[in-house]
């Protein structure tokens, strides 16, 4: 099925053929994959966005309309999968049990060890782009991260390719000042530009899914 279009294979799927849509899936999983755990920062939930989305595309592909190209389709189905876990996630804060300060037989129980500081700059970009708000930190992850065109973006979300740059824009200036002790020399965090940052940090957490 490999010379068979993304649009064939779709219609294929809609018209009955069983093995269309897993062909579909093999092409672009990786990609899907990627944006969701680096939207989610947790493998888990990017795992069973990445699943209910692919879900939902499997079924309502009788109602694709081609407007836009099918991996843009598809994408935006994923970041909605996502986006939707990050609010149900902020809407529903969790609230740390209380620590038992003693054990079973009354003897208090050792403190717990300090955690131990991380200053891998990857994870430094990760908890910086977690910080940012959901709008901006799914524009900058496909524009910056993933190098999708403003405009293909723009499909993806829903939105104008001005509001796209709007977004990009201020993520990025709010990365700058999250980021700016990891200046060098050759990169600079606040430049406006953190493509570069970002991409580094981020590329550790796209493995495939289990």
């Amino acid at each position: 099925m490999s010379e068979i279009s993304d649009e064939g294979l779709l219609a294929a799927h809609a018209a009955g053929d069983r093995d269309a849509f897993a062909e579909l899936v093999r092409r672009h999983r990786d990609r899907l994959w990627a944006v969701a755990v680096r939207t989610l920062h947790d493998r888990e939930e990017a795992a069973d966005a990445l699943q209910d989305a692919l879900l939902k595309a499997y079924r309502s592909a009788a109602g694709f309309r081609g407007e836009a190209a099918v991996t843009t389709w598809l994408h935006r189905i994923v970041v909605n999968a996502c986006l939707d876990r990050v609010r149900r996630r902020q809407a529903r804060p969790t609230v740390p049990l209380p620590a038992n300060t003693v054990d079973r037989e009354g003897r208090p129980r050792p403190e717990p060890a300090s955690p131990v500081i991380d200053h891998d700059t990857h994870l430094v970009v990760r908890q910086a782009l977690a910080q940012l708000p959901e709008e901006q930190r799914a524009a900058l992850i496909l524009v910056d991260v993933q190098g999708y065109p403003v405009a293909e973006v723009a499909m993806i979300l829903g939105v104008a390719e001005g509001t796209v740059k709007s977004r990009c824009s201020r993520g990025r200036a709010r990365l700058a000042v999250l980021l700016g002790h990891l200046r060098t020399e050759g990169n600079r965090a606040d430049n406006g530009d953190v493509s570069g940052v970002s991409r580094a940090g981020m590329d550790q957490a796209g493995g495939r899914p289990a």
